[in-house]
């Protein structure tokens, strides 16, 4: 049986940590959203490689920590979420948080994105953060 969850990586020397809990994660969020998780890919990559794909499919000349290309339906989720570790470690010392907790806020960014929450008002911004906190909250009493 495929797992509906997997993590790939352009980057050979980072692997994520308690996969099954964050799978586990994963389909209960979904489970909380009204969708199923079909398939969603996690690919761990470098500044390079995620620049590279965000001047390609998304004309945009910038340096990002995410990007996720979603083909969900209204109920399914099936997603590539691309994630720059560098980047991720930059912004965890900037906000002064730990790297997996600002790993963890990145990886159900690009999951809440799947199901319908955006980013591009200040709104959309306010209410996909506190989805972000809300479901942080639930990863840590898993």
């Amino acid at each position: 049986m495929n797992m509906p969850v997997s993590f790939k990586y352009q980057i050979s020397s980072f692997k994520v940590k308690n996969q099954k809990l964050l799978i586990n994660w994963f389909l209960t969020v979904a489970f909380l959203e009204n969708k199923e998780i079909e398939k969603i890919d996690f690919v761990f990559c470098n500044d390079e490689f995620l620049l590279m794909l965000n001047e390609k499919f998304l004309k945009h000349k910038t340096f990002t920590d995410i990007l996720t290309f979603d083909d969900s339906t209204k109920r399914e989720i099936s997603a590539e979420v691309y994630i720059s570790i560098p980047r991720v470690k930059e912004n965890a010392a900037y906000f002064k948080v730990g790297f997996i907790d600002e790993l963890h806020r990145v990886m159900i960014h690009g999951l809440l994105h799947c199901c319908g929450y955006g980013d591009k008002s200040e709104k959309e911004k306010k209410r996909i953060r506190r989805k972000e906190d809300e479901y942080l909250r639930l990863l840590y009493q898993l």
